[in-house]
């Protein structure tokens, strides 16, 4: 953990401020950001950032105000508060307003504060970007450019107070470098990307990022448009990744509630493969969104979704948990310290099989790899749960990769799919999003090409 103490101070005054009759939470932020990008062996962007802040929440009666300072100076935030209550009283009454209460739930003792990425040095964040770059061009000689190469960093250090006896910290690092290059052969062009994600500079592998980016390019240059047909595919991992991402968000208390969720009235009910196990666990330090405390400040703490294809549970915070006459799971999400919380998953993973991807292909034997997807939020409807995307990847044929493939769409349902998975891989993949992608098979999907 870092030396955050001072945000705990800060929290507590606020808190101490409360007037008699007003509940008040006070949520103090502070992070770093740095993000280099390289472009034509040049840098082609550069930009650093810091920010601090208070946001302060009042709740009076059945009535909730919200305002927030970017300082940390007494007077400011003692306006603030005042703003807050203001705002409180010319809300719209809400039967469901209230801050987070402890729950018993002990914070958990996470490793991902890494001292040692505050003291790298800009020029060598600008020098990884610069060699991501290079090493994808030299890499192959169809490679006809690199779209951006670049280097992430994050630190991010908070507290929460409350005058209902909420009182937590949580601090992090993060990492990566990410690159997209063209690859193009006989006047045709293909695209390919590649990460590497960590807390610490030590935890990147630029040649990881770089030979991912340039397989995916090269191995679709030809690609054509396959017949239409129904198949079994196979998901690649970052495309798992943005399913079950959807997939989450129709989980989430304030969907369910909303009547904007294909599962809103499917508790207990068997809706996928007995293969199926979705967790969302923030407790999990592989994570790159893993926290040791939620946007109100209550424990993180694994949450099955669904288990062995049966739907356990949904995701809540406070609000929503009160809402729906049970308890928040520790799901309050917030863009730090200006915004007051939501709720949605944290950090999202199917449970792993035993098979990794060339396994699972010689198991599957004639279908479609999909390795990656266009418009899929736009294609995903997460209140019917009709899938209807735009994909490329490669045809598999006697269990091996054959033939790349390109401009067709893949359609289905999001609860058919779910009840249509065959099988899910080993090879879980942890990303630099809120989600851990894993080859996934799902069989009976219809292919839109030709």
């Amino acid at each position: 953990m870092s030396g955050s103490g001072d945000l705990t101070d800060i929290a507590d005054r606020v808190v101490g401020w409360a007037q008699d009759g007003e509940a008040v939470e006070a949520v103090v932020g502070r992070s770093r950001h740095t993000e280099v990008r390289a472009y034509d062996r040049d840098v082609e962007s550069l930009s650093s950032a810091e920010s601090m802040g208070v946001g302060i929440r009042v709740v009076l009666g059945d009535r909730q105000g919200f305002a927030y300072a970017a300082t940390f100076d007494d007077d400011v935030l003692a306006e603030t508060l005042t703003e807050a209550r203001d705002n409180a009283i010319f809300a719209s009454p809400d039967p469901h307003v209230g801050l987070a209460e402890p729950d018993g739930v002990d914070v958990p003792e996470l490793d991902l504060y890494r001292p040692s990425l505050l003291e790298v040095p800009t020029e060598r964040k600008v020098a990884l970007a610069l060699e991501l770059e290079a090493a994808v061009r030299d890499a192959d000689p169809r490679i006809s450019g690199v779209e951006s190469a670049e280097f992430v960093d994050a630190m991010g250090e908070s507290c929460v107070a409350s005058t209902t006896g909420i009182r937590s910290e949580s601090a992090s690092t993060a990492c990566y470098v990410a690159v997209s290059c063209l690859a193009e052969a006989d006047g045709l062009t293909q695209t390919g990307f590649g990460f590497s994600v960590g807390r610490e500079l030590s935890d990147i592998v630029l040649a990881d990022a770089a030979d991912d980016a340039v397989v995916r390019a090269t191995r679709l240059l030809g690609a054509t448009k396959p017949a239409s047909t129904r198949a079994t595919i196979v998901l690649d991992p970052y495309v798992t990744a943005q399913v079950i991402g959807i997939i989450g968000s129709t989980l989430s208390g304030e969907a369910v509630l909303k009547g904007r969720s294909p599962f809103a009235e499917r508790l207990g009910d068997e809706v996928g493969s007995p293969l199926l196990t979705l967790v969302d666990d923030a407790t999990n330090p592989l994570a790159y969104t893993a926290s040791a405390t939620d946007g109100e400040g209550l424990a993180s703490r694994r949450n099955a979704l669904i288990t062995d294809g049966v739907l356990s549970q949904f995701v809540h915070n406070a609000y929503t948990g009160r809402w729906a006459g049970t308890a928040s799971t520790g799901n309050a999400v917030r863009g730090g310290f200006k915004s007051t919380p939501g709720v949605g998953c944290r950090a999202l993973a199917l449970a792993p099989g035993e098979l990794d991807q060339p396994a699972l292909l010689r198991q599957v034997g004639d279908g479609l790899l999909i390795s990656s997807v266009i418009g899929m939020h736009s294609g995903v409807n997460p209140i019917s749960g009709d899938f209807s995307t735009g994909a490329e990847g490669l045809r598999i044929t006697d269990g091996e990769l054959g033939a790349p493939l390109r401009e067709f769409t893949i359609a289905s349902t999001l609860q058919r799919m779910l009840r249509d998975i065959e099988a899910v891989g080993s090879d879980i993949d942890w990303l630099p999003m809120s989600a851990a992608g894993v080859s996934l098979v799902i069989r009976d999907v219809t292919i839109s090409g030709t």
